[in-house]
């Protein structure tokens, strides 16, 4: 079984384009990653700073961490294809 993919989902409240994010990622992960994942949320509008730390300029903005790779990719996650690709094809 392969590791956990781990996904940072930067997001700006109730903004249709956040929302349209999390409800595109978690969808995405029950079609294709099972049990295989885990998703952390954090609303930038709650801690403000984080994005600073962070360095994330635009919401919604994923952070995939997959086997020690990280890779970045802004916009609502509609476009499953490139999902695919940077989870390394994990489909089931």
């Amino acid at each position: 079984m392969s590791a956990p993919v781990h996904f940072r989902l930067y997001v700006a409240g109730t903004a249709p384009h956040s929302q349209r994010a999390a409800a595109n990622l978690r969808a995405f992960c029950a079609a294709h990653l099972g049990d295989r994942h885990e998703i952390e949320v954090i609303d930038l509008f709650g801690d403000p700073l984080r994005a600073l730390t962070d360095k994330v300029l635009l919401t919604p903005t994923l952070v995939v961490n997959n086997a020690g790779s990280i890779r970045r990719i802004v916009g609502d996650l509609s476009e499953t294809s490139m999902l695919l690709d940077f989870v390394g094809g994990g489909a089931t």
